[in-house]
């Protein structure tokens, strides 16, 4: 075999090596790829399920701030309904106080009003103060029945500028008990707005 002959082979035999050298990192090169391209959709597909299921937390989280906003708005509007209606009630029952004095006992009540203001004072010497209605109705006669049942005296003062009933108050006037129908009625109604407002609303007690 001659030296030409040799250097062909030799060529062709470097060219079927590189051939299949080429063939192996294209093989190679394909399957990389391949490996890639599918783990890129796999992460395409978890960050797709991630975004939408961060979507549907945002969805649920928003729905659920909004209805809870509702209802608190709801009940916030019901309270205000509710104490509109009870202190137009409240109110009303205020300007009415004076008609109680057109009562056929309200001399029955007058007696009540002065003996608890004077108890609560605790002396044995008092000064009553009254609407002028009011302090009509308390005569000498009414005054006397009035201090037997504490075993003391009584006097009256200047009739009031305000309110309907009773103000007693100590002779040094350091101490008074205001019993005037207005401020009992201040009183109670705390005590009395649950109540009226099922009486309100058609509800048993």
């Amino acid at each position: 075999m001659t030296q030409d002959d040799n250097i062909q082979r030799l060529s062709r035999e470097i060219i079927q090596q590189a051939e299949a050298d080429a063939e192996k990192i294209l093989t190679e090169a394909k399957a990389k790829a391949e490996q890639i391209r599918n783990h890129a959709q796999e992460v395409i597909a978890a960050d797709k399920k991630r975004i939408l299921e961060q979507a549907k937390n945002d969805a649920d989280r928003i729905r659920g701030q909004a209805i809870a906003t509702a209802q608190l708005n709801a009940r916030t509007l019901i309270l205000e309904s509710r104490e509109k209606l009870l202190v137009s009630v409240f109110e009303s029952s205020m300007g009415k106080i004076p008609t109680v004095q057109n009562y056929s006992d309200y001399p029955a009540i007058v007696e009540n009003l002065a003996l608890e203001a004077i108890q609560q004072l605790a002396v044995n010497k008092v000064i009553l103060h009254a609407d002028k209605v009011t302090h009509d109705l308390l005569k000498e006669s009414v005054l006397k029945k009035i201090s037997t049942k504490f075993d003391g005296t009584i006097e009256l003062g200047e009739p009031l500028k305000k309110g309907t009933g009773i103000v007693a108050e100590t002779v040094d006037g350091h101490l008074n008990y205001d019993n005037t129908l207005e401020t009992r009625l201040r009183r109670l109604e705390g005590e009395l707005r649950s109540p009226v407002y099922h009486l309100l609303m058609g509800e048993t007690l």
